[in-house]
C-alpha cells in the first residue's frame, strides 16, 4: 500500500493549456472506458487520462462479473421475471436498507441498457452465469465475457476504445484540478509524465473515474481499521485521489466505511478463489477444525470472519463435484497450477493438512446435512472423500465509499448542491453498499463502474448542451 499522495485544487481565471476537450476523464478502468464509449456514441469528443502504462485498475484484478437485469442475454437464457425493481430490492436487502436509495434506483435502471449497448455497439460478447446464485441475488443476472476474467473485460473495453478512435493518454498521472477563480467550475487539469514533466489539459466537463482508497495505507488504517493488516488484493493506484480532491473542494463524502473484502484470498499464492464453491456446498474450516460463520451470507464480510480466526487463516474445504465447479474459473486454475490445492483421501488426512484435531473435524463434517447448523446454514448434502483444501486469508479488494454524487453522477458540495461540471463515478464515488463490509452485494463494484460510467456520459452530454445554449 502507498501513503497519501499530494492532490491539489487550484484556481485561475482560465486554463493555461494548449488543448481543450469537451470531456476529460481521469481513469482508464471500466468506468472511464464505458463513459468514453458512450460519449463516442453521442458524437462527443473526450480524452481518457490513465496513470499506468497499460490501463487495468481494479477491474483487471476482479472476476469481471457485472450484475444486470432485463438484458438481451438474460432474456435469451429464459430469465424473464427480473427487472430494475427486483435488483434494487436485492441491493438494499444486502445493505440492510443503508444504501443510497436514489443511487440504487439509478444504477439498477441504467445497467441493463449499458450492458446491451456494449454488446450491440461495441462487440462485448456477454454470457450469463446461470449455474449458481451469488450471495444476495434472487435471480441469475451476473454477466461476464466467455473468459470469465476482469482482464478479459478490460481488454475488450480497450479494444472497443481503440476501434472507436478514443484517445487514451497513458502514463499521465493527474495531480491537480483547475477551477475558475470566481466559481466552482472545473476548467482543466494538470498531470505529470514519468520524466517529471508537467502538462495541462483544458476541459468543459470533468469525470473522475479514478479510484477508491484501498491502496492508501493511511486511509485504510483511519477509515477501515479492521482491514489495517489485511492482504490487499486491489490495484495499487487506489490511492484515494478522488477523496483528497473532494476534501479540498469541500465536497460531501459518503459511506467511507463501506468496502469489498474477500474471505477467499489464496495464501501464499496471492490469488482469488471463487465463492461459488462455498455457495454450492463448500465450507471454511479454521485451525481448530471448526466452521465459524455462515458462508452463504457473502464473501465480503467473510474477510472479517477469516481474519478473526487463529493466524488470520482458514481452509476452504470441498469435494470432487465442487472441484469441477471451481475449475470453471481461471483464477482457481491458476491457483491450482501454483500448488494451492491439497487432496486428502480421508478426514484424518484432511485434519493433518489443516493441523487440527481429527475428532473435532469429524464432528464438523458429520454435522453437514439438512438439519440447520447453529449459524442457520442448511446443506443439501455432506461432503465426501476425497476432500480438497485450499488455504486462504481475508483480503481487502476495493473501497465502496467516496464522493457523494447525485443520481446523475454530479459531485455534491457539503450543502448537497451539485457542482456545475464535475462528475464522479465508479470507485471515485460512494457506491451502493452502505457503510459496512456486509453491505456489499456481489458485483456492486462493476455495477457502479459500468452503470455509473454510462450515466456520467449522459450527464456530460446534458451539461455540454446546456453550456452551448447559454453561450
Amino acid at each position: 500500500m502507498s501513503e497519501s499522495p499530494e492532490r491539489r485544487v487550484l484556481r485561475a481565471a482560465h486554463a493555461d493549456a494548449e488543448v481543450q476537450v469537451p470531456v476529460a476523464i481521469v481513469g482508464g478502468g471500466a468506468c472511464g472506458l464505458v463513459a468514453a464509449l458512450m460519449l463516442h456514441d453521442r458524437g462527443i469528443d473526450c480524452v481518457v487520462l490513465e496513470r499506468d502504462a497499460q490501463p487495468s485498475g481494479s477491474t483487471a484484478l476482479s472476476s469481471g462479473f457485472v450484475p444486470a437485469p432485463g438484458t438481451q442475454v438474460q432474456l435469451a437464457a429464459g430469465v424473464t421475471d427480473d427487472g430494475p425493481e427486483r435488483f434494487a430490492a436485492d441491493i438494499q436487502a444486502k445493505a440492510h436498507g443503508r444504501a443510497a436509495t436514489s443511487l440504487v434506483k439509478a444504477y439498477a435502471e441504467a445497467i441493463g441498457p449499458a450492458i446491451d449497448a456494449l454488446q450491440d455497439r461495441h462487440g462485448l460478447d456477454w454470457v450469463l452465469l446461470d449455474n449458481f446464485l451469488y450471495p444476495g441475488h434472487t435471480r441469475h443476472r451476473m454477466h461476464a465475457l466467455p473468459q470469465k476474467t476482469g482482464a478479459a473485460l478490460m481488454a475488450a473495453l480497450q479494444s472497443a476504445a481503440e476501434a472507436a478512435g478514443i484517445p487514451v493518454l497513458t502514463e499521465a498521472l493527474v495531480d491537480t484540478l483547475w477551477l475558475r477563480e470566481d466559481e466552482d467550475r472545473v476548467i482543466g487539469l494538470g498531470y505529470r509524465r514519468p520524466d517529471g514533466r508537467e502538462e495541462r489539459l483544458a476541459c468543459d466537463v470533468l469525470l473522475l473515474a479514478c479510484n477508491g482508497f484501498g491502496g492508501n495505507a493511511q486511509m485504510v488504517a483511519q477509515l477501515l481499521p479492521e482491514m489495517r493488516d489485511a492482504a490487499f488484493g486491489g490495484h495499487v493506484g487506489n490511492d484515494g485521489s478522488a477523496i483528497l480532491w473532494g476534501r479540498a473542494l469541500g465536497a460531501r463524502l459518503r459511506d467511507l466505511g463501506g468496502y469489498q473484502g474477500h474471505g477467499s484470498w489464496v495464501t501464499p499464492q496471492g490469488a482469488l478463489m471463487s465463492w461459488a464453491v462455498m455457495m454450492e456446498g463448500g465450507v471454511q474450516i479454521n485451525a481448530q477444525g471448526r466452521r465459524f460463520h455462515d458462508e452463504t451470507q457473502g464473501y465480503s464480510e467473510a474477510a472479517v470472519h477469516v481474519l478473526a480466526q487463529p493466524g488470520g487463516i482458514a481452509w476452504n474445504v470441498f469435494d470432487t463435484p465442487l472441484l469441477a465447479l471451481a475449475r470453471e474459473f481461471p483464477d482457481f486454475r491458476e491457483a491450482e497450477a501454483a500448488g494451492a490445492l491439497r487432496r486428502c483421501e480421508s478426514v484424518e488426512a484432511l485434519a493433518q493438512c489443516i493441523g487440527c484435531d481429527a475428532k473435532t473435524l469429524h464432528a464438523t463434517l458429520d454435522a453437514m446435512g439438512p438439519v440447520p447448523q447453529a449459524d442457520g446454514r442448511v446443506f443439501a448434502r455432506p461432503l465426501s472423500a476425497p476432500y480438497y483444501a485450499v488455504k486462504v486469508t481475508g483480503a481487502l479488494f476495493h473501497t465502496q465509499g467516496g464522493l457523494d454524487v447525485a443520481p446523475d453522477m454530479r459531485v455534491l458540495r457539503g450543502d448537497g448542491t451539485p457542482l456545475p461540471n464535475l462528475l464522479a463515478a465508479g470507485g471515485a464515488a460512494g457506491g451502493v453498499s452502505g457503510d459496512a463490509v456486509w453491505g456489499y452485494l456481489s458485483g456492486n463494484g462493476l455495477l457502479s463502474a459500468v452503470a455509473g460510467g454510462a450515466i456520467a456520459a449522459n450527464s456530460a452530454a446534458t451539461i455540454l448542451g446546456s453550456g452551448r445554449q447559454g453561450d
